[in-house]
């Protein structure tokens, strides 16, 4: 059955493999990451992978994303819908928690948890817990292809994988933004909304992201003439 992220990342595969799918910032660090649809759809199938194989979780399970607009989160939600679960962006009733450090408290109660260091290097995270994975050290041993798997049911805020498609492509139009885009955003991905606004209408329509974390103002003007930027999402 395909999924939302074959729905996703088929067209951009066959289009434009190698070309930069994702490119992040960190203003604050400095740190610049990019990614082509290859890389991104590589990192997603390790992430499958491991949902799959390593924490057992099966078609229609839910998966609570705690993490930032990053591209690391981008690979982890296209992982979570490759192998078949509903994501939610709270820790209620979920069966696997994929979380940023300083949001452990919030997933004390979810059995099974992940957490990413964000680090542009991939460092695993120091002094986690017993029974809490390191993202960034467990993935790496998962395969970078992935089968893809599927129910049909729910993949974000109680939406099927057709309606997150049409209300993407929707809020792509909305904002003028057309495969031929590289769009800049420093948008946040904390709602289901906000995630279909600031990456997925991106993703569905074909065009590319640069996503900025800690954004400096004054970085604006040269980085929308480097990143040959195109269109912008404001907020």
């Amino acid at each position: 059955m395909t999924t939302l992220t074959d729905t996703l990342l088929d067209p951009i595969l066959a289009a434009d493999p190698a070309g930069p799918r994702i490119t992040w910032y960190d203003d604050a660090s400095g740190a610049r990451i990019e990614l082509s649809a290859v890389t991104l759809a590589n990192w997603a199938a390790k992430t499958a992978n491991m949902v799959r194989d390593e924490f057992g979780l099966l078609p229609g399970g839910r998966v609570a994303v705690l993490l930032p607009a990053h591209w690391q989160s981008a690979a982890v939600l296209l992982g979570a819908w490759w192998a078949g679960a509903e994501v939610v962006l709270e820790p209620d009733d979920a069966d696997l928690a994929l979380v940023s450090a300083d949001r452990l408290d919030d997933v004390a109660d979810v059995a099974e948890v992940a957490v990413l260091s964000l680090d542009a290097f991939g460092r695993p995270v120091p002094d986690l817990p017993v029974g809490v994975t390191d993202y960034a050290t467990h993935v790496r041993v998962h395969g970078d292809q992935f089968r893809s798997a599927g129910d049909g049911g729910p993949v974000l805020d109680g939406r099927t994988a057709g309606e997150v498609i049409a209300a993407a492509r929707d809020a792509a139009a909305a904002a003028g933004i057309t495969g031929a885009d590289r769009v800049l955003s420093s948008r946040d991905w904390g709602t289901p909304q906000a995630l279909i606004d600031g990456l997925l209408a991106v993703l569905a329509v074909g065009a590319s992201l640069v996503q900025v974390s800690n954004p400096d103002p004054a970085a604006t003007n040269r980085r929308v003439e480097s990143e040959k930027v195109t269109a912008r999402l404001n907020g």
